[in-house]
């Protein structure tokens, strides 16, 4: 007969490897998995090494049975997105659950108890989950695409987890989607048309990145990224130690030909970021760098060499956004990046996401190039 189950909050450096280890043990015999770096798993729920803390707080808790861990879960709530409108997703009274993962139903259910009751107690009436931990990392539950590898900082997750979710009262919130497709292939020639018209428009300049000026890069970057993104649902914005976060875990990828910034007149108004698959190298090195993982991540580095290339975040200024410039400097954008990926780094799959299932704009421009949704991922509601 099993043990009984107890529930208990992580308070300790050991409690915080047992939440970092647990998945490894649950998802050994599953192929699509892809290990994170254990290192920075633990930066990830450390307060005093993660930059979203500087506006958040959470409460961490494990599973255990017969002194086995078998479950964990994040229950955190963000002020930043207290203080959002309640019609673009978050707003007052609204918690948040994360990160978690459980041995069957039964644990599963007793987490989210205890996620429930910590966040009522600390004065929450509604909660969405699952969102790791912040809307900027892994938002949402995979609930299709089990069949193939998430890319570069996106989730996995057991498919029975959906059921348990459901079963557990919640309804869902909003989908997001990636897409993806293949970048040997021309896009088609309406696209085409379009990408040469803009090359003849005086007013436009397409041009990448210079990493040797990083911070000042990125400060343009964000400063469109916040206008563009601000009405979107679930939107946060970032902070700077935030920033400081992601420039440090970010920049060993970032490429000054698959990043570019879109001028019209001389002033930046779009941008597209893209990373090269970090999962594809990751995958081989079971969480570790040690004792020559770190090896063969610099030299992969050096120049990777990749079937895959995400785009994670794209954006065009509120002010031309219903405008036919916005999805022509997209195009551009697309289509340079799409070169340099093939010829320079030898991918031949792009994938673009996540997109919000109610993101018009993007998901027919999306569309328009021939690519097709791979992964959903749902983010669920409950009443508290």
């Amino acid at each position: 007969m099993a043990g009984s189950l107890s529930i208990r909050p992580v308070q300790t450096k050991r409690d915080r490897k047992a939440f970092v280890d647990l998945p490894f043990r649950l998802y050994r015999d599953d192929a699509n998995w892809v290990p994170p770096l254990k290192g920075e798993a633990l930066g990830l729920i450390t307060p005093e090494k993660n930059g979203w803390y500087s506006h958040a707080k959470a409460r961490l808790f494990l599973a255990e049975r017969d002194g086995t861990v078998v479950g964990r879960i994040s229950a955190h709530i963000d002020t930043l997105a207290l203080e959002m409108p309640a019609d673009q997703g978050f707003g007052p009274g609204t918690g948040q659950w994360g990160l978690m993962e459980a041995e069957d139903e039964g644990v599963f259910t007793a987490l989210l108890a205890a996620a429930e009751q910590w966040l009522r107690d600390q004065g929450m009436t509604r909660v969405l989950g699952p969102i790791s931990q912040s809307i900027w990392e892994e938002p949402g539950l995979l609930i299709e695409g089990y069949d193939h590898a998430p890319t570069v900082m996106m989730g996995h997750a057991k498919p029975e987890y959906r059921g348990w979710i459901e079963r557990a009262g919640y309804q869902p919130a909003k989908q997001l989607m990636t897409y993806e497709l293949d970048i040997t292939q021309e896009f088609p020639p309406i696209v085409q048309r379009i990408i040469k018209s803009g090359e003849k428009n005086p007013r436009i300049t397409v041009r990448e990145v210079d990493k040797s000026r990083f911070d000042e890069e990125a400060a343009i970057i964000l400063s469109i990224l916040n206008d563009a993104w601000s009405d979107n649902w679930g939107f946060v914005p970032l902070t700077p130690p935030e920033i400081k976060d992601v420039g440090v875990k970010l920049k060993p990828i970032v490429f000054n030909d698959l990043i570019r910034i879109a001028e019209l007149d001389g002033k930046p108004v779009a941008f597209m970021i893209t990373l090269p698959d970090l999962n594809e190298p990751l995958a081989k090195l079971n969480g570790s760098l040690l004792p020559f993982g770190w090896a063969k991540l610099l030299l992969w580095l050096r120049r990777p060499q990749v079937r895959t290339m995400r785009v994670p975040l794209m954006g065009v200024v509120k002010e031309l956004q219903s405008s036919r410039m916005a999805s022509q400097l997209a195009f551009m954008m697309i289509e340079y990046i799409r070169r340099a990926s093939v010829t320079r780094y030898g991918a031949t799959r792009g994938e673009i996401g996540w997109i919000l299932d109610d993101n018009q704009g993007m998901r027919s421009i999306a569309e328009t190039i021939d690519s097709r949704v791979n992964k959903v991922y749902q983010v669920y509601e409950k009443a508290l």
